[in-house]
């Protein structure tokens, strides 16, 4: 039977250099729940706005192992076959910071943002914080928490994975009411290898409040020196610019 793998981590912040410096996951199987949660240490230091995120202090994981070293890490390992979901919320930025630790998944992939941009396509946001207030998931999460014997945090790698939990439940709700009777996870594991055309007024830059649609009659230009120049776009923009200006 396969085995979902809910994770979610905390780092020293989102630069090249960052490191993992809290590794949660729930490992699903049947009616079976396992969690892990451990907090380790890196030599890199916390940057404060990464500190005021997470809470997590220097103190905190001095003289803690390293993230490889850690009983969860070394859980991960365990699980990584491709028969296993790996679920996360923004996958490529977890996938990277475990990149450092030398860890490549090989389970099929499920990101619940990209997932969300497709389903909950007229949302104007899809952090996964948003998600626990816009469903109300806040309502319920204190009793699925106290059932699995984890402490709800904002921000804490295991308090989303809980949230995270409970999320994945509306997304397949959304599936079934988009796509009728489908497999719900080949679907979500499709929809995570589907680009999002973003359809919506962007909400930076020279032209914010316009559509790529409008930018691209006025001025192709821009968006061709937004491809070039802004390393910050994220694949989904990258590949909606590219349809507009018609790239192939």
């Amino acid at each position: 039977m396969a085995k979902y793998v809910l994770l979610d981590t905390e780092t020293t912040g989102a630069g090249e250099n960052d490191r993992i410096i809290q590794l949660g996951f729930m490992v699903l199987e049947g009616k079976n729940v396992e969690v892990y949660n451990d907090l380790c240490y890196s030599e890199v230091p916390i940057a404060i706005p990464a500190m005021e995120t997470h809470g997590i202090t220097p103190e905190m994981i001095e003289g803690l192992p390293t993230c490889r070293e850690t009983g969860a890490f070394r859980a991960l390992e365990g699980l990584n076959d491709p028969e296993n979901i790996l679920i996360i919320h923004n996958a490529p930025f977890d996938l990277g910071m475990l990149a450092k630790e030398n860890f490549t998944s090989r389970m099929r992939l499920i990101d619940t943002l990209r997932c969300a941009k497709h389903l909950f396509d007229d949302e104007e946001a899809h952090r996964l914080q948003y998600f626990r207030y816009r469903l109300g998931l806040y309502k319920i999460e204190q009793a699925e928490a106290k059932a699995l014997g984890i402490e709800v945090k904002a921000h804490d790698a295991i308090g989303d994975v809980l949230v995270l939990k409970l999320f994945l439940s509306e997304l397949r709700k959304r599936l079934a009411e988009r796509f009728g009777e489908v497999n719900p996870i080949d679907k979500m594991v499709e929809l995570t290898q589907t680009p999002v055309f973003y359809a919506r007024p962007l909400k930076f830059g020279k032209y914010k409040g316009k559509t790529l649609s409008e930018i691209v009659e006025s001025d192709r230009g821009y968006l061709s020196w937004m491809l070039g120049n802004m390393e910050s776009l994220d694949e989904d923009m990258r590949y909606s610019i590219n349809v507009v200006l018609g790239n192939g």
